[in-house]
C-alpha cells in the first residue's frame, strides 16, 4: 500500500516588514531575469547576446511547480525526453541521435558528471535553490569542451538575498505517491552571504492501472505490485553555499551533497512464487567549488573556478525469499562504478560597451578517473586541457562579429581544432538577428576507450582507437518584438542545420563468428529544423506560443529508395492570468510531440521503417499567495491528458513486423504545493 503523508505547516509570526532591493536591481532599464551568464564575458543583457538563449526564470519554475530539471524541460521545443526504469530520463536536443550524449550540462558553469547509459539523469537534479536556467541549442564546445555538440543548459543557482535573513520551507504531494520537502536559510551581514539548503524528495513507485488518489485506501493481495514499471525513489540532498563580495572581488564556495536509492523489485519467480531478484540502485554525488571573480581597472575581469566533483554508484542484487522475508546478496550481480573529476578553469577578458573590440582569452582543464569492474583493469584515467579565445568587433554600434577558437590536448585521444563564428546585427530597437557557424565535439568517453564486460550474454569492448564525434552547425534566428499601448510582444524564427561526422556508436565486430561488439566511429548524422513562437502580454494576460519542425538524416538512403530526412513536428503553448489583486495565478502548459520516423535494416537486410509515436502532455496551475506573500499554495493537475505508454518501435516489411512500447508518463495526477517563506 502506497504511504500516506501528513504534513503539519507551522506558520511563523516572525515575519518582518518592509523588502530591501537586491543589488542587482541597480542596473538601468534592466529587468534581472533578463540578464543572462552562459557564454558571455561578463553578465550580459539577453537581447545583446549573440546567442539566442532561452531562460526559464524561477517565476516560471514555481508557475510550473517543477521539482526537477525534467519536470521544465517538459515543455520546451526541440528537446525530446526518453525515460529508463533504470536509468532516469534522458533529453535529445535539436533531434540529436543519442539522449543525454550532446547536451551539455552545467550548474553555475561547472560540468555535471556521471552519465548513466550515456545520459545524466534529469529526474535527480533538484530545482529547489535554482534562480534560473538558461538554455542554448547548437554547439558551445569553443567555451565549454566536449558534450556541448547540439546545446547547452546552464542551472544557475540563487546567491543574493533581499533582507539580511531568509528562509523557507517548501512541501509538494502527487496523488501518484511523491512525497516532497525541501527547506533553505540564507544570512547576510556586510559583505558575507551563507545560503543552506536540504532536502527530502520521495516517489512510492507507479505501474499502469493504478489509479491517482490523494488517498489510497485500496487493497492489494501481497507481492501482486511489487513489481513496477516507474521504479520508487528516495532522494536526499543538501548545499552550502558562502559567498564574499567586496567592492570588485567576489570569492564563493560551493558544496552539495546528494544520495538516491532505486528500488527494482522483481516479479515472483515460478514455479512456486516464492522467491524473487530485488536490485538496489545507489547513487552518490558530492560536488565542490570555488569561484572567484576579479574586476580590473578598463572593463577588464578575471574569472576563475576551481570544482572536484565526485560521482558513485553502487548496484546490490539480492534474492529474497518471499516467505521468510529474508534477504541474500546474489553471487555475482553486485557492480561499483565510480569516476570523479577536477576540473579548473580561467578567463580574461574585457568588456566594455563603448569599446569596438571586447575578448577572452581562457584555459579549461579536466583530469578524470574511472573505477569499475566493467573498466579495463577496473581504472582509467583521462586529461583533458585546453586554451580558448574570442573576441566581438563592432565595426559599427549595431553589429557585432564575434570570432572564437578553441586548441586541447587530450592524453587518449587527439582533440579537434574548435572554430566558431556569431553574428549579431540588430537593425533598430524592435530587430534582433543572429547567425553562426560553430563547430562542436563530443570526446570518446572512459567507458567507449575502456569498456570491458563478458559475461554468458555480453562480450563488449572499448576501442582504445576511437576518434572524437564532430559536427558543424549552422544557425539563423530572428527577433521581432515591441509594445502597443498595453500590449507587449514578441515574435521568433529560427533554422538550424547540424552535420555530426564520426559518430560513436556500438557496432558488431565482423569477421570473428562471435557475437563480439565494440565502439566505432561510423557513418554521420545530420539534424535540421525550423522553429517559430510568439509571445504576447497585455495587462495580467501572458501566452506564449510556438512549433517547431524538426528533420533528421536517413543514412539509408544513401543506399535504398528511403527519404534522406525524416521530419516530427512540435507545439507548445502556455497561458498564465496574473490577479495580483487577489493574489491569484493562473497557469496552463501544453506541449505535442509528433511522431518520429527513422529507418533500420531488417533480418533480411531490407529497408523498414522504424518509429516512436506521438502524444500530447498539458498542465494545469493554480496558485494562491497569503499572509503578505508569506504563503503560497498551488494545486492543480499534470498530464492531463492520461499519457502513460506509447507505441515506440515497428517495422513492417513484406513478411514480418513487430511492435513495442515505452514509458511517457505516470498517467493523470494531481498535486498540492505549500510554500512557506519567513525574513
Amino acid at each position: 500500500m502506497k504511504q500516506t503523508a501528513f504534513v503539519t505547516i507551522v506558520i511563523l509570526s516572525c515575519f518582518s516588514a518592509k523588502a530591501q532591493q537586491d543589488s542587482l536591481a541597480s542596473i538601468p532599464l534592466q529587468k534581472i531575469d533578463d540578464v543572462v551568464i552562459t557564454g558571455q564575458y561578463t553578465p550580459n543583457a539577453k537581447e545583446n547576446a549573440v546567442q539566442k538563449i532561452e531562460i526559464v526564470d524561477r517565476k516560471k519554475i514555481d508557475a510550473m511547480a517543477a521539482q526537477t530539471l525534467r519536470d521544465v524541460l517538459t515543455n520546451q521545443l526541440n528537446i525530446r525526453l526518453s525515460q529508463d526504469a533504470i536509468f532516469g530520463s534522458g533529453m535529445s536536443i535539436q533531434g540529436s541521435q543519442s539522449y543525454g550524449e550532446s547536451a551539455k550540462i552545467l550548474v553555475d558553469g561547472v560540468s555535471m558528471i556521471g552519465k548513466q547509459n550515456g545520459s545524466i539523469d534529469l529526474s535527480q537534479i533538484n530545482l529547489d535553490n535554482i534562480e534560473r536556467i538558461e538554455i542554448i541549442e547548437g554547439p558551445m564546445s569553443v567555451s565549454y569542451g566536449t558534450d556541448a555538440i547540439a546545446g547547452t543548459i546552464n542551472l544557475v543557482t540563487k546567491k543574493k538575498l533581499q533582507h539580511p535573513f531568509e528562509g523557507s520551507i517548501s512541501t509538494y504531494y502527487e496523488s501518484i505517491g511523491t512525497y516532497n520537502i525541501n527547506a533553505s536559510a540564507g544570512l547576510r551581514k556586510n559583505k558575507h552571504t551563507l545560503l543552506l539548503n536540504t532536502g527530502r524528495n520521495f516517489f512510492d513507485g507507479w505501474k499502469p492501472g493504478e489509479k491517482a488518489s490523494f488517498f489510497d485506501f485500496k487493497k492489494e493481495l501481497a507481492d501482486t505490485n511489487r513489481s513496477l514499471q516507474w521504479k520508487p525513489r528516495e532522494q536526499y540532498s543538501a548545499g552550502l553555499q558562502y559567498i564574499y563580495t567586496a567592492n570588485k572581488t567576489s570569492i564563493n564556495y560551493k558544496g552539495n551533497y546528494f544520495y538516491e536509492t532505486i528500488t527494482n523489485r522483481g516479479t515472483p519467480l515460478l514455479p512456486y512464487y516464492e522467491m524473487a531478484f530485488d536490485d538496489y540502485y545507489h547513487t552518490r554525488r558530492i560536488d565542490n567549488a570555488i569561484f572567484v571573480n576579479q574586476t580590473l581597472a578598463n572593463d577588464k575581469h578575471i574569472n576563475f573556478q576551481l570544482a572536484y566533483n565526485d560521482y558513485k554508484r553502487v548496484k546490490d542484487q539480492y534474492t529474497r525469499d518471499l516467505t521468510t522475508l529474508t534477504d541474500v546478496l546474489t553471487p555475482g550481480e553486485q557492480d561499483t562504478s565510480k569516476y570523479d573529476e577536477i576540473s579548473s578553469r580561467a578567463t580574461f577578458s574585457n568588456s566594455s560597451k563603448q569599446a569596438k573590440i571586447n575578448y577572452e582569452a581562457g584555459y579549461d582543464i579536466s583530469v578524470q578517473h574511472a573505477n569499475s569492474n566493467l573498466i579495463l583493469n577496473q581504472k582509467q584515467q583521462m586529461g583533458n586541457y585546453a586554451v580558448f579565445a574570442s573576441l566581438e568587433y563592432k565595426p559599427f554600434s549595431k553589429f557585432v562579429i564575434r570570432p572564437g577558437l578553441r586548441y586541447g590536448y587530450n592524453t587518449r585521444y587527439t582533440a579537434p581544432l574548435i572554430p566558431s563564428l556569431n553574428l549579431l546585427y540588430k537593425p533598430g530597437n524592435q530587430w534582433a538577428l543572429r547567425a553562426s557557424y560553430a563547430k562542436g565535439f563530443r570526446e570518446p568517453n572512459l567507458k567507449e576507450l575502456y569498456f570491458d564486460f563478458v559475461d554468458i550474454n555480453h562480450d563488449i569492448h572499448g576501442n582504445r582507437n576511437l576518434k572524437a564525434e564532430y559536427s558543424n552547425d549552422y544557425s539563423f534566428s530572428a527577433v521581432y518584438g515591441g509594445n502597443y499601448q498595453e500590449l507587449s510582444y514578441k515574435i521568433n524564427f529560427s533554422a538550424f542545420y547540424n552535420h555530426i561526422i564520426s559518430l560513436i556508436t556500438l557496432a558488431a565486430i565482423t569477421g570473428t563468428g562471435t557475437n563480439e561488439y565494440t565502439y566505432v566511429n561510423i557513418g554521420k548524422y545530420k539534424t535540421q529544423g525550423l522553429q517559430l513562437g510568439a509571445d504576447l502580454s497585455i495587462k495580467s494576460l501572458s501566452v506564449s506560443a510556438g512549433g517547431s519542425y524538426t528533420g533528421t538524416y536517413n543514412q539509408l538512403s544513401e543506399t535504398t529508395a528511403t527519404p534522406r530526412f525524416s521530419y516530427s513536428p512540435e507545439i507548445r503553448s502556455s497561458v498564465t492570468y496574473n490577479m495580483s489583486k487577489y493574489g491569484i495565478t493562473a497557469s496552463v502548459y501544453y506541449k505535442y510531440t509528433g511522431r518520429f520516423t527513422t529507418y533500420i535494416t531488417d533480418a533480411s537486410n531490407n529497408a523498414a521503417q522504424a518509429f516512436t509515436g506521438d502524444y500530447h502532455i498539458a498542465d494545469a496551475n493554480l496558485s494562491k499567495q497569503l499572509f503578505k506573500k508569506h504563503l503560497n499554495i498551488s494545486i492543480g493537475c499534470k498530464n492531463l491528458f492520461d499519457v502513460k505508454n506509447i507505441t515506440a518501435y515497428a517495422t513492417g516489411t513484406a513478411h514480418s513486423s513487430s511492435s513495442g512500447s515505452t514509458p511517457i508518463g505516470t498517467g493523470r495526477f494531481y498535486f498540492v504545493k505549500l510554500d512557506v517563506k519567513f525574513y
